[in-house]
């Protein structure tokens, strides 16, 4: 439960609609499901209301708002007014620069990287930059995700920046990868921020949460299988540095 200024947000924004926009206390009580245009608010009523919750929390309510019930205008509110996503995430592979930076900007053979890509389409070109659909293997609900993301390798700085073009639950997703030697290898590193759409299934910090776990599920992977090819002396791809790649 969202909790604003010491009272649940539901109730706060209850109070929002009573003291400034004519709603009846007793009628929300008895349908707590009810939209707002249900409980009787009109086109003035959600005007004040915008302009309460902008002012308090610097959130814009949409103007289909009287479509949705007061626990829902609560959600809305706390997933704008949330901290953006932050998630980094690194590993250290027992391999050199050079190899760790091909393999893993090799975009057309993620397949081979990844375990959750079952397919990806490179759909543009352009020096450094290359644009391109991925889409996962089907989720516990026979879903394959697809989405549409874009990257700039830098192989002099040894970075990468890419970001989300077909955004879906997200109302953005930027990915910077980094990458520097250590003593023992290659230290490869994720840094993603974003942040969820108030129409997304969860919202930041579950978003984040599950970043997180899979992140490190994907690491893992991609350093034994790069350490793998080492230690069998298995070839590099062919032209990788300038295809890189994004989540």
């Amino acid at each position: 439960m969202t909790v604003t200024q010491g009272q649940p947000l539901t109730a706060e924004i209850t109070d929002i609609l009573v003291a400034h926009c004519g709603l009846d206390a007793e009628a929300a009580a008895r349908a707590p499901a009810a939209s707002l245009e249900e409980l009787g608010l009109d086109s003035l009523a959600l005007l004040e209301l915008s302009a309460v919750v902008a002012d308090r929390w610097r959130v814009q309510i949409p103007e289909q708002a009287a479509q949705l019930s007061i626990p829902a205008v609560a959600n809305l509110v706390a997933r704008r007014s949330a901290q953006p996503g932050h998630t980094e995430n690194s590993i250290v592979i027992a391999a050199p620069l050079p190899l760790v930076w091909e393999i893993t900007n090799d975009v057309p053979n993620w397949t081979e990287l990844f375990t959750e890509y079952a397919v990806v389409e490179i759909l543009h070109r352009a020096g450094n930059t290359v644009r391109f659909r991925l889409t996962m293997h089907p989720d516990e609900n026979g879903v394959s995700w697809s989405w549409v993301s874009e990257r700039v390798a830098d192989p002099i700085a040894r970075q990468v920046h890419a970001h989300r073009v077909e955004t879906g639950p997200f109302e953005y997703m930027r990915i910077h990868w980094r990458y520097a030697e250590e003593p023992e290898g290659t230290r490869m590193t994720w840094v993603q921020d974003f942040a969820m759409k108030p129409t997304a299934p969860v919202d930041n910090v579950g978003m984040t949460e599950r970043i997180n776990a899979n992140s490190a599920v994907q690491l893992a992977v991609i350093k034994e299988r790069i350490e793998r090819r080492v230690q069998t002396g298995e070839a590099v791809p062919v032209g990788g540095a300038t295809g890189a790649g994004d989540e």
